[in-house]
């Protein structure tokens, strides 16, 4: 067989998290091959670095159907459709009994990081004879470089791992790149794996999301317990109002929860807050602690002396191994072009967001896809249920099913966004302020304190801001 033809060649899938599996089950239920590539040890990696975030929406909007078919014929049981999974519980009850299935199990391959795409024998300026070669999808393996060919791609990668920097205009702060031991990541542990890092010290969290909100709100759970815990929080923006959110009235309780206590948190004086901050240099101490110069209100200098920054700053796409692909990309969000003006933050939420399938995420080349947060570029609102969609019509345009792949459909909660009975009311009447009461948020010391509004790494719920909005 040439390596140039597709015949018998099957479509990788990168990334086996929720939508790389889902997408792997879909095309298996379309009678083609799948081949999943993971570059972390364990199906859903990602998913298991925040495992301890509670999402905002339940089970029902969580799982796919045509994965939940797979898993049926292993005699799995489905969650309580209405309750709210942490991220442990959804690799636990869900993902990795899928990736264990009989018929993923072998197709999935870990430690398998991609490091590129291209077409076989073409590199991106030949035009002529480019249609219908199979693709080329260079792995690296336990140190040694492996080519994979394919009839097809499609990037689930996600953006986990891929922060936007604290630095202004997009790039990041002088010394940043060189900071490493002091960044914390958007959403640490702050109650259990990561707690010695934090108790007693001094955290600065940068950004305006719902992530900030998370950490910022285990901190002070933290400094209940731990009284020499100091906790900053610098904003980008003039005001909170838009994370305080719009509390007894907002459509999810537990979003406007998260922000009516932070903003009690703030009042209260557990949590110095810093407005219209901007980050221009990091530089250690000499004693083991990280300064951070940058200016605050009315370009005032402000400098804070810390043990760890949390940078709940948004995430973009690596589109590095990518190069040799021809995308065509919204120049703002890094989205696909068609797909960027229904998922503008600038004009939508998560909730807002049409279905969407095949023609809208379809690039130059053909047969290559980008989907799940992935496809959402720099928009920060993806819900999981609609990545599921995303491949369900994938698979039935690579199957030649074009009515079927034409048919995209999304069905959503009431609110539009998520849905969630975190017993609002009296969750909301033991929140207040009462931290001395060990629910310092509306969770007990023994839950997961924080909570991911899309069902997917936790991102925030837009409304009308960008993940870069910090």
């Amino acid at each position: 067989m040439s390596a140039y033809t597709t015949k018998d060649l099957p479509v990788v899938v990168i990334g086996a998290g929720p939508v790389g599996l889902a997408a792997a089950a879909h095309l298996l239920e379309r009678g083609l091959e799948p081949l999943v590539l993971e570059a972390g040890d364990h199906p859903a990696a990602a998913v298991r670095d925040w495992g301890h975030v509670r999402l905002f929406s339940p089970w029902e909007y969580d799982v796919d159907d045509a994965a939940v078919r797979l898993l049926e014929q292993t005699g799995w049981e489905s969650p309580d459709r209405t309750a709210l999974p942490t991220g442990a519980e959804l690799v636990e009850r869900y993902l990795a009994p899928l990736a264990a299935t009989p018929q993923l199990a072998g197709r999935i391959r870990t430690g398998t990081r991609v490091v590129a795409v291209s077409r076989a024998g073409v590199d991106k300026t030949r035009t002529v004879g480019r249609e219908g070669r199979a693709y080329v999808v260079r792995t690296v393996v336990d140190g040694r470089v492996q080519d994979v060919t394919a009839r097809a791609v499609v990037d689930a990668s996600g953006t986990w791992g891929q922060r936007n920097p604290l630095g202004a205009a997009g790039l990041p702060a002088i010394g940043e790149e060189q900071a490493g031991d002091w960044l914390v990541g958007p959403l640490p542990d702050v109650l259990g794996r990561d707690r010695a890092r934090f108790a007693g010290k001094h955290t600065v969290v940068v950004g305006m999301g719902h992530s900030a909100a998370n950490t910022l709100l285990a901190l002070v759970e933290l400094q209940q317990r731990e009284p020499g815990t100091r906790i900053s929080w610098t904003i980008r923006g003039r005001s909170p109002a838009r994370l305080y959110g719009g509390g007894d009235s907002d459509g999810l309780p537990a979003r406007g929860l998260l922000g009516s206590t932070l903003k009690a948190a703030v009042q209260a004086g557990h949590v110095e807050l810093h407005r219209e901050v901007t980050w221009t240099e990091l530089a250690p101490t000499g004693n083991g602690r990280l300064r951070l110069l940058g200016t605050g209100r009315d370009g005032a200098p402000l400098e804070l002396v810390v043990d760890a920054v949390a940078a709940a700053t948004g995430f973009r796409p690596d589109l590095d191994v990518l190069r040799e692909v021809r995308l065509d990309l919204d120049p703002a969000l890094e989205a696909p072009a068609r797909l960027a003006p229904l998922i503008d933050p600038n004009s939508h939420s998560c909730g807002t967001v049409p279905p969407h399938g095949h023609r809208d995420l379809a690039h130059p080349d053909e047969g290559f896809y980008l989907v799940g947060m992935k496809s959402y570029g720099r928009a920060p609102t993806f819900l999981l249920a609609t990545g599921y969609e995303q491949v369900r019509s994938i698979a039935a345009a690579l199957a030649g099913d074009t009515e079927a792949a034409d048919s995209v459909q999304l069905h959503l909660p009431s609110t539009g966004v998520c849905s969630t009975d975190l017993g609002a009311r009296e969750t909301a009447e033991s929140a207040g302020v009462g931290f001395a009461t060990g629910r310092a948020h509306g969770w007990s010391a023994e839950e997961p304190a924080a909570v991911s509004c899309c069902g997917a790494a936790p991102q925030p719920v837009g409304s009308g801001a960008s993940s870069s909005d910090r």
